[in-house]
């Protein structure tokens, strides 16, 4: 059986936490296959502060993991921000409801729902509450 190094640290960090009776604090959790296949566990993923209160994301593969498509996901709570899209999106709603303004219209996903943003789209991201979502855009280097 081939163990892979990440497995390997996940399984390592775990005991420590465990023995030293602290909670293991993890940004992303995922499992990388020698071929390249990636799984990433979405409710482990810790988001970090973005450009405005209200707005936090985490990108979860680096593009040496995944040279041509991004992906990471974004939490938004009660909140609305403005954005140019230099890139596709796909947004899957996790939890909650995500809202696209443009031109004046809304679109509206609910969770398990999935938005497409083409690039060059001038939005607003918004939510009434709180919401979760994956995004996933092409190509990876979106900043």
């Amino acid at each position: 059986m081939n163990v892979s190094e990440e497995v390997i640290r996940q399984i390592v960090l775990e005991i420590l936490s465990e023995s030293s009776g602290l909670k293991k604090q993890v940004d992303v959790s995922k499992e990388k296959d020698p071929s390249g296949i990636i799984k990433i566990k979405t409710d482990a993923v810790r988001c970090e502060p973005f450009h405005q209160e209200g707005v936090a994301l985490k990108d979860v593969v680096t593009l040496e993991e995944a040279p041509r498509m991004g992906c990471g996901i974004m939490e938004l709570d009660q909140t609305s921000f403005e954005w140019t899209l230099t890139y596709d999106e796909y947004d899957m709603v996790i939890d909650g409801t995500l809202e696209i303004e443009i031109d004046g219209r809304v679109i509206t996903a609910e969770a398990g729902e999935i938005i497409y943003i083409p690039k060059n789209s001038h939005i607003h991201f918004q939510t009434p509450s709180k919401a979760r979502y994956a995004y996933f855009v092409y190509p990876a280097d979106w900043q």
